[in-house]
């Protein structure tokens, strides 16, 4: 069976929103499930609901990666969202076109630096893991490329101001709080390490929007069970080893100044992403209602007889306990919309009641005790 390209897409009778060109507007450091079930699949909604015309050029940020298969690929990738929605079992499948090729800066850094001063490159992302935003002494300037991801961003900002182009949008998706702001810290340190002049730190620090950003989607990425891939690529007339797989729910919600939510493209595209002036409230209404929830109920539960947070969604006294306490004594301390919490609080019981994940009490309480 042929692999997934845009030839092979056309000739399985896909049927879907599918993008071939676009204007190469967004950079991403990192090319793994998390990225491409999340920003690069809100990205393409944009491109279909938006009209946002846009592609991302993906980096891989460490020297083992996937980056020529994307580019067998063409960018191409099936993405399925699962889970429950309003109660009801969801199992959407989209093929994503959003990016346009894979870069391997380790093989070709000047590509990546090419790419840097680029007139439509306006927005970069990341997310190198929890230990990517890290400043490591021995990266330097010269290095083809520099070490930590910091540092290879502090080059491709170096090589856009050098070139004259306008500032970017940094959305950093990186699991650690204040994620954009410690991504600044980082740039600001190896400027000092690599002596960059002046007028630099003045342009990276006043003609670039570092967000800090709170992502939220589990995306589980490939599917495991072999009779079901074999399942699904007789059923789409390809084979796609670069499948992925995320829940239904996803929020992002981005830090950022006023004008931004403009700037960006996703508004015009109804897809759940926020931009907000304090990110901390819903790190909070996330904290205390999804991983409480879990907490207050689970060692009982397990106590009861369970195993699978999704069958405690089916016992009444289970259920009716964790719903007054999120609703009685979580909700009134956030201060968030109360409709807004209780709507989250709704989705978070759709979450749990995922048919599609069979997500374990003592895992959680390993965790949370």
């Amino acid at each position: 069976m042929a692999q997934l390209n845009y030839d092979v897409l056309k000739k399985s009778g896909y049927t879907g929103f599918i993008q071939e060109k676009g204007v190469e507007r967004v950079m991403q450091f990192g090319e793994g499930n998390f990225l491409r079930a999340f920003v690069d699949y809100f990205i393409d909604i944009a491109n279909e609901k938006a009209g946002y015309n846009g592609k991302v050029v993906l980096v891989q940020p460490i020297g083992q990666g996937l980056t020529d298969l994307i580019n067998q690929q063409q960018g191409l990738y099936t993405l399925y969202l699962r889970g429950s929605q309003n109660g009801q079992k969801v199992d959407d499948k989209r093929v994503i076109s959003s990016v346009s090729r894979c870069i391997n800066p380790h093989r070709d850094w000047d590509q990546v630096l090419e790419f840097a001063k680029s007139d439509d490159l306006d927005i970069i992302v990341s997310n190198t893991t929890e230990a990517g935003i890290v400043h490591e002494d021995e990266s330097r300037f010269d290095q083809q490329p520099p070490i930590s991801f910091p540092a290879k961003l502090t080059r491709v900002l170096y090589e856009r101001f050098t070139a004259g182009k306008p500032g970017i949008v940094m959305l950093s998706c990186e699991l650690i709080d204040n994620n954009g702001k410690e991504l600044l810290k980082c740039v600001n340190q190896y400027i000092d390490d690599w002596k960059l002049s002046d007028d630099f730190r003045r342009w990276v620090n006043e003609e670039n929007i570092f967000c800090s950003t709170l992502v939220d989607r589990i995306v589980p990425g490939r599917i495991r069970d072999a009779e079901e891939v074999k399942r699904l690529e007789a059923e789409n007339g390809y084979e796609d080893p670069l499948t992925d797989v995320g829940e239904v729910f996803g929020v992002w919600v981005i830090e950022g100044p006023e004008g931004l939510e403009d700037r960006l493209p996703f508004k015009k595209a109804g897809v759940n992403v926020m931009v907000v002036p304090d990110v901390t409230p819903y790190k909070k209404r996330k904290v205390r209602i999804l991983n409480g929830a879990h907490t207050g109920f689970v060692l009982g539960a397990y106590l009861a007889g369970y195993d699978i947070v999704r069958d405690c969604m089916h016992d009444d006294t289970i259920l009716t306990y964790m719903n007054k306490m999120l609703y009685d004594e979580v909700i009134p301390t956030l201060p968030l919309d109360k409709e807004d919490c209780k709507q989250f609080a709704a989705a978070v019981q759709d979450r749990f009641n995922n048919p599609f994940v069979n997500h374990e009490l003592m895992s959680i309480s390993l965790n949370s005790t």
